[in-house]
């Protein structure tokens, strides 16, 4: 059976996809955006020993919910930290240091971390949620302001270090970008109508590196940003992992098209 990797900007429905293949084939390992994850680390807390003991002190109401929620990896500790549901002041906040994305580690360190992940991973049935394209891309577009032609390379040199025979790459694509990011921002609201998601989406955008340096401020711009993104994760799908990758049309694919792959 596959690995199978979900991928494509926001709105185009991966979870739905992700879901329905869940359904169709339960015996996969689901792996969603926030929960532990072997070879990605997205919206997780990664740390020493040290800092581990540290939170858990500082912590120590909340104990039994972190530790329920870590998975020790040698000498790191992995924490989901946003699967804890509290309204303790400052926890999500100081957890969130620990991520290795939005620039918190220099190149050299995020490099080594996700491709020693995706080395020492050799399981398969598992199905994935934006774990090879999308967090890592944003990482490298907007924090690391990398070229397009050294982000393809950074795939090169990844794709290199996975089981090529266990991949499958399900990329959903569509040209109405403005259509469905107008969706998510209406449905993404709180109960009071206010858009959470596009408002948090936004602004990271807008205080990136990339996204000053770009004066980016708009819902243009954050359009502008996703087409880029798009055309980038479409390259490296054509030029870097061909075959074992399907794009898909967004909200109108069909199972039976998919299923055989798996």
């Amino acid at each position: 059976m596959k690995n199978v990797f979900i991928e494509g900007i926001q709105g185009m429905g991966k979870s739905t996809l992700l879901n329905r293949i869940h359904t169709a084939v339960p015996e996969l390992q689901v792996c969603r955006e926030g929960d532990y994850s072997p070879i990605e680390l997205a919206w997780c807390a990664w740390m020493t020993e040290k800092k581990y003991k540290q939170i858990l002190r500082r912590y120590e109401a909340l104990r039994d919910e972190i530790t329920k929620n870590t998975v020790q990896e040698q000498e790191h500790f992995v924490v989901s930290y946003t699967k804890i549901i509290t309204d303790v002041p400052h926890f999500h906040k100081d957890l969130e240091k620990y991520e290795i994305y939005n620039g918190r580690k220099s190149l050299r360190e995020f490099k080594e971390i996700i491709f020693s992940r995706y080395s020492g991973f050799s399981d398969t049935g598992w199905l994935f949620e934006c774990s090879f394209l999308q967090n890592i891309m944003e990482d490298l577009i907007l924090f690391h302001q990398l070229s397009d032609d050294e982000i393809v390379d950074f795939y090169r040199e990844l794709y290199d270090k996975i089981k090529k025979e266990a991949f499958l790459l399900l990329y959903l694509y569509s040209d109405k970008l403005e259509d469905a990011v107008e969706i998510i921002r209406k449905e993404r609201c709180d109960h009071q109508g206010n858009e959470m998601w596009y408002t948090l989406m936004l602004e990271y955008l807008i205080h990136s590196p990339y996204g000053e340096e770009h004066g980016y401020n708009t819902f243009e711009d954050l359009i502008t940003h996703f087409r880029h993104r798009q055309q980038l994760e479409l390259r490296v799908i054509r030029e870097v992992i061909g075959g074992n990758a399907m794009v898909l049309p967004a909200k109108n694919w069909k199972m039976e098209d998919i299923l055989p792959l798996i």
